[in-house]
């Protein structure tokens, strides 16, 4: 009886897979810092995350007029999250932002489906594979083409030792002066090593390449690695981690906080 919408939704990101192809810019908003897995809420099931980040050292200087820039912001995101197949789950962002001398803001709003058809029994080893969808409605304080598309492919494997994952994500604006840009590549990775039951150490990578028609020169590339610590013992789960940009182009430092409201 669940195999329909999870059918249905899988026609929708690939429809939306096709858009990209035939059609730029990362969004400037830094609302969520993280690489998606095979985490998925069971039918019927309610979650809320908050995402808490911060830029100690960053960009100041705006890359349009009117711009809010990263240095020394905090933005708070709610997640809530809903599961609605087996394969399939609901998402809903709230992004807030705050920077020394302007908001709190909130800054838009961005819903999403989750696909993933492929994924291992809970506490079981395999592969996984699927994708998100995400639609952005952001403040031009943020981002310039306010309106975005967001398909970020999932693929990995766990073990009861290791994580590893990849998000190769496009992001395509719908409208504004890059609105008829090709997408953004921008991937994303994750290696992850349990050191002991419930707590996992590893390194995240995220990058922005630019528009995939031409990807950007090596110095205008965005790259930074972070070192990360996810805790996963009931009723309390985390990601923590900081971050280094790898080039001038990247935020010099930021740090991420990702704390699953205990709903059960």
């Amino acid at each position: 009886m669940h195999r329909l919408p999870g059918q249905s939704c899988g026609r929708l990101v690939l429809a939306a897979g096709l858009m990209f192809v035939c059609a730029s810019a990362r969004a400037v908003l830094i609302d969520e810092i993280q690489v998606y897995t095979d985490d998925l809420r069971d039918p019927g099931e309610f979650g809320l995350e908050l995402h808490l980040n911060t830029t100690p050292s960053g960009r100041s200087v705006p890359d349009y007029p009117g711009e809010i820039t990263p240095q020394h912001g905090v933005r708070l995101t709610p997640e809530f999250s809903y599961g609605v197949a087996p394969s399939v789950e609901l998402g809903f962002y709230l992004p807030t932002d705050r920077n020394p001398g302007a908001g709190p803001y909130l800054a838009g709003v961005k819903p999403r489906v989750k696909w993933l058809p492929l994924h291992p029994a809970h506490n079981e080893a395999g592969w996984f594979a699927g994708a998100n969808l995400e639609l952005s409605a952001v403040a031009q304080r943020f981002e310039q083409g306010r309106y975005a598309l967001e398909l970020r492919p999932i693929i990995g494997w766990r073990s009861h030792g290791w994580l590893l994952a990849g998000n190769p994500v496009l992001g395509k604006e719908l409208g504004g002066p890059r609105g008829a840009e090709a997408p953004d590549f921008a991937p994303s990775m994750k290696i992850g090593r349990t050191v002991m039951s419930g707590v996992q150490l590893g390194l995240e990578y995220y990058a922005d390449l630019g528009p995939v028609s031409g990807i950007l020169p090596a110095p205008q590339q965005s790259h930074a690695l972070f070192l990360a610590l996810d805790f996963d013992r009931e009723p309390w789960a985390f990601n923590f981690g900081v971050g280094h940009g790898l080039n001038d182009a990247t935020d010099a430092w930021t740090v991420k906080f990702i704390f699953e409201v205990p709903l059960k």
